[in-house]
């Protein structure tokens, strides 16, 4: 007989076994346990209460005791560091001082009032002042008492102040504390007002993780892997990164906690990819016929690059596995993605199937439909455009023919996703750019073909960093055509700012004198108020002046304009009736005209570094040489300075793309932040490359060697996976 007994725990019944007769699965037992002690809610931890609970709901998403331990600090006090008042500027920062209070008076009236306090060491003084909480503050304070004070240094007519400031008598246990490090969490000014400052919070986790015990915090890593990297235990991992003692010790828990992150992302990455290779069936291309040979022979305009014949052979050993294809092609710009999608597009041809291929702008849609029709003429294939443009009956008898399986390959935008576009049997769907859609679009390709979906390749001409794709394609399969055609110059790229306009504008008349054309692009349609840039509308009246016609022509393109006028414009510019085109960044991607041979870039500080990437692309496309001129204002961010120098250094983009990681960090990198799994606690792609590549290989040997976690050593990785771990879709799923 088993004894139990019930306890009540915040209105929760938990049945409760006897030590005397323990219960085998010790592994449920512990994390029932956990759950009691931090799955509770926050306003039950002492001197929370409903109020201030109700406070850390709403400021910082904390409702359980658990959300307040993962709540990490965003850095330290060094509280063995101590400042000279009299070293001090308004330009010091948040600094830490010792002295003396020498005086404390309230000033003011009403909403006016304030208190301010006389700080004093031996090398000078400040002002502390505080605006709120001036009656409880001048209480809880002693005029000739020596106190501890930490805040930023400002200042007020010609005296230094800090404004609030942490502050705490010097008594013998906080001398003991200065040779720690003091925890500094995200805050709010509303928390701060509110009886939740820094220093509450700290004493919130240091009164929550004094009372942990191991079993509360089970080990979620194998022993071995714990072992091999020296790693601290998961509670003294979560005590050091809260409270460590030294650098030491906050590097180990980091180090600890990062790769617990990170790990259990790639575990949850590589289960979702090995599950649809497991589940999604495929249609099988297992032909390789006259479509595709006939094209590679006769009409392939160029001889591929080995990086082009390296990804068609793994796009071909995809699609006759039978599985779902889903990739990730990436390449920089001009380096032929659009030949290798047109050679994957006559394999399924070859078998049979349709195939569809969704632009993101209507231009690019239509400068595919030109170039693959071209590339096929002669060709018994039908290939068809569908945009927003194409209306009434042509419309109609495209959505009849692609229905009865007339029409080979579709090309179009968001149109091809809408429910009166139905296939036949669509076989494989190839998005271009796919950052630029979103999640629910992306979803309804998937839903385009029954009883199988179609295989999927996306193609980007945003190089995007390895620990990226890692993290975001993580479950997908990635190829990469890191290789320019021969022959292709590199675009000479420079620097220039407002001084040099004239002699800019001497170049592209020289350039233009020799039959080439000149891209202009600003960042603005029309003026605005609170930014000093060249706007558009200026910049054409002020180029207009030094290229006046009838000598010179110039074309306007801008997201604003209908597309049949966008469209219009274009087509002068193709057809070089037009020397000079104005753009904002709606060229930005997939416009290609050889011919253009210079790229001038106007308040290039408000690009981002990926952007300012594409737009390069926009040039270097024909034989000759082609030059990106980037003009700048003669004073410059330390960021923007930086950005500008890459450009200038390199014409890589994925060595662009890791330089914008770093600087923007991944939240900020373009397309990603719909994805929901960049939010990590702790963990930084832009830093922490090394520790993501471990912890994805670890991950995929352990999903090799026991592919369900049934070992006794990896029971901690799926008990944690079970209580833990996030749902997700993975963008395998949603392609």
């Amino acid at each position: 007989m088993i004894l139990t007994k019930k306890i009540y725990f915040y209105g929760n019944v938990v049945r409760y076994r006897s030590p005397a007769f323990p219960r085998r699965d010790t592994a449920r037992q512990t994390a029932l346990t956990a759950m009691n002690v931090l799955d509770s809610p926050i306003e039950y931890l002492k001197g929370v209460g409903p109020a201030k609970g109700d406070l850390l709901k709403k400021e910082l998403g904390v409702f359980t005791q658990r959300d307040l331990l993962l709540q990490y600090p965003h850095r330290y006090i060094d509280r063995t560091q101590f400042h000279r008042i009299g070293e001090l500027s308004e330009h010091s920062g948040e600094v830490q001082i010792r002295g003396i209070l020498r005086r404390l008076t309230v000033a003011g009236q009403g909403r006016k009032k304030r208190l301010v306090g006389t700080f004093r060491d031996p090398s000078g003084a400040l002002e502390l002042v505080w605006f709120t909480g001036v009656n409880w503050i001048e209480k809880s304070l002693t005029v000739g008492m020596e106190y501890i004070v930490y805040g930023r240094v400002g200042a007020f007519g010609h005296k230094l102040n800090i404004a609030h400031p942490e502050i705490e008598p010097v008594k013998t246990e906080n001398v003991k504390a200065e040779a720690s490090f003091a925890p500094v969490y995200p805050s709010t000014e509303k928390l701060n007002t509110k009886g939740l400052n820094a220093k509450v919070r700290r004493r919130m986790a240091k009164q929550l993780l004094d009372k942990l015990a191991p079993t509360d915090v089970p080990e979620n890593l194998p022993a071995y892997l714990i072992q091999k990297f020296r790693f601290p235990s998961r509670l003294q991992a979560l005590r050091q990164i809260h409270f460590p003692k030294d650098a030491e010790e906050l590097k180990a828990a980091r180090n600890r906690l990062k790769f617990e992150e990170l790990f259990f992302l790639q575990i949850r990455l590589l289960q979702i990819k090995r599950r649809r290779k497991d589940v999604v069936k495929g249609y099988v291309f297992d032909q390789i016929g006259d479509y595709f040979n006939g094209f590679y022979q006769e009409k392939l305009p160029f001889e591929l690059t080995g990086a082009q014949k390296r990804v068609v052979k793994e796009i071909r050993r995809d699609l006759g596995l039978g599985v779902q294809m889903n990739r990730l092609l990436q390449g920089d710009v001009g380096s032929g993605k659009t030949m290798v999608g047109l050679l994957c597009m006559l394999i399924a041809l070859d078998n049979g199937y349709q195939t569809c291929l969704m632009a993101p702008t209507e231009i690019l849609a239509q400068q595919h439909y030109e170039g693959i029709s071209e590339y096929v003429e002669g060709m018994d294939i039908r290939v068809e455009i569908l945009t927003g443009s194409v209306k009434g009956k042509a419309r109609k008898t495209i959505l009849a023919d692609l229905a009865e399986g007339h029409i080979h390959i579709l090309i179009g935008t968001h149109a091809l996703l809408e429910p009166k576009v139905v296939f036949k049997n669509l076989g494989l769907a190839i998005t271009d750019e796919q950052h630029r859609f979103g999640v629910a679009q992306r979803a309804k390709l998937w839903a385009k073909n029954n009883p199988l979906p179609p295989h999927i390749l996306v193609m980007t001409a945003t190089p995007i960093p390895r620990t990226l794709a890692m993290t975001l394609y993580g479950d997908l399969d990635v190829s990469v055509i890191d290789e320019l055609p021969p022959g292709r110059k590199e675009v000479e790229t420079t620097h220039r700012t407002e001084h040099h306009r004239m002699r800019v504008i001497g170049f592209m008349r020289e350039q233009i004198a020799k039959g080439r054309q000149v891209y202009v692009v600003y960042p603005l349609i029309e003026e605005s108020e609170t930014l000093d840039l060249k706007n558009l509308d200026e910049g054409y009246e002020a180029l207009r002046r030094e290229f006046p016609p009838p000598e010179y022509q110039i074309s306007v393109v801008h997201g604003r304009m209908k597309a049949a006028d966008k469209d219009y414009e274009m087509q002068r510019f193709v057809k070089r009736e037009t020397q000079i085109m104005v753009a904002t960044t709606v060229i930005e991607v997939g416009v290609n005209v050889p011919n253009a041979s210079v790229m001038v870039i106007e308040n290039t500080e408000r690009f981002g570094l990926s952007q300012l990437h594409q737009l390069r692309g926009r040039v270097g496309r024909g034989a000759e040489q082609s030059y990106c001129i980037l003009l700048s204002s003669f004073k410059l961010s330390n960021e923007g300075r930086e950005r500008i120098q890459t450009m200038v250094r390199t014409n890589n983009g994925f060595e662009i793309a890791e330089a914008d990681l770093k600087l923007r960090g991944p939240g900020n990198i373009e397309g990603t932040q719909q994805s929901g799994i960049l939010n990590f606690r702790i963990a930084d792609l832009a830093k922490d490359g090394k520790i993501l590549k471990a912890a994805r290989e670890i991950a995929a040997r352990i999903l090799d060697d026991d592919p369900k976690l049934e070992r006794p050593e990896h029971h901690p990785i799926k008990w944690y996976l079970e209580k833990h771990g996030k749902k997700l879709k993975g963008w395998s799923r949603i392609s």
